[in-house]
């Protein structure tokens, strides 16, 4: 037979607002933890200013990994210009492109796609 408790509402409410801290906590010492062990990037807000500010973001994240052109070009295998047209915003890139800069760059792919507005 199940058990029941009957505690006012503001009561409620107080364990409620408890649990939710707490669950906040316990996310905070997980990415704290993944901080020390290295596996969590912290990223700058400059970084996150220029992206939310339309900058492109493959350039965004080469600048921030302190990259030239070429050298991404180098590290991931797409040809330079490529990544030139993708900066400028002529070109998207393909799958296969975007993957190989987001390996170069360790950061997972959805990080370069522009997201549409629309």
């Amino acid at each position: 037979m199940n058990e029941m408790v009957t505690i006012p509402k503001d009561e409620y409410l107080r364990l409620k607002a408890i649990e939710e801290d707490m669950s906040d906590l316990h996310s905070a010492t997980q990415t704290l933890e993944r901080i020390k062990a290295g596996t969590e990037e912290l990223i700058p807000s400059a970084v996150i200013d220029r992206l939310l500010n339309g900058d492109a973001p493959l350039m965004v994240w080469r600048e921030h990994r302190l990259l030239s052109q070429a050298e991404l070009a180098r590290q991931s295998g797409v040809n330079r210009i490529q990544i030139i047209d993708i900066e400028a915003g002529r070109k998207t890139g393909s799958v296969a492109s975007l993957k190989k800069l987001a390996t170069a760059l360790q950061i997972d792919m959805d990080d370069l796609v522009v997201a549409d507005d629309e």
